[in-house]
């Protein structure tokens, strides 16, 4: 699969927008400071593909990428921001409900990507999002960002401490956009999970 032919498709602010064409899904999702969008520009290898603000909470609507022509990489609306008002975040709330309501009927593969931080560990906004992907009975891999702040000693105590929450759930990739670590481990993730859902429907 090719990572650098990709393009922006659209950007969906409603459950009529969502695009289930049969090809295979990976969804982004994180925090609203978490640096979700770094995280998918160092992933594509580009430096300002997905939106990148000097204040959290930009991602606002279900944003679709087509990669390779291949599977669709969505970056789902950061969670968590504070200072958004009551009705944005209700209607934060209902689209991320209807997002993976209609994902649990099983329309496509799909493999979700949940990105925290790695300095703190998952907070309990992550663990909702972690339900969200187990409901709807999607595998996902949990990419702890920002890891290159951590020295050698806290790096080898947040990875145990976070791989411990997830045990047997999903693994968990050490990630840091700035410097580039994890790219290569979620890459080869994402890349088993192209061939086995093309694998998968070359069988059906």
């Amino acid at each position: 699969m090719n990572i650098q032919k990709t393009e922006f498709i659209k950007s969906a602010a409603a459950k009529r927008d969502f695009i289930f064409d049969g090809r295979p899904v990976v969804i982004m999702a994180g925090r609203s400071n978490v640096g979700k969008s770094s995280v998918i520009n160092a992933l594509l290898n580009r430096k300002n593909f997905a939106r990148v603000g000097a204040s959290p909470g930009k991602t606002t609507q279900v944003n679709y990428f087509l990669v390779d022509e291949t599977l669709y990489l969505i970056d789902l609306p950061g969670y968590g921001y504070a200072k958004r008002s009551f009705d944005e975040r209700d209607r934060w709330a209902a689209l991320i409900d209807d997002f993976f309501r209609m994902s649990a009927d099983g329309a496509c593969a799909a493999l979700g990507l949940l990105v925290i931080d790695s300095r703190h560990g998952p907070l309990d906004a992550d663990l909702t999002m972690a339900d969200y992907y187990a409901s709807a009975g999607i595998p996902f891999i949990v990419a702890a960002n920002k890891c290159d702040k951590l020295n050698k000693t806290e790096f080898k105590k947040r990875k145990a401490e976070i791989e411990a929450v997830f045990a047997g759930h999903a693994e968990v990739i050490m990630v840091s956009a700035e410097k580039g670590v994890g790219r290569a481990e979620l890459l080869e993730r994402i890349n088993e999970f192209a061939s086995r859902s093309a694998a998968e429907e070359e069988s059906l």
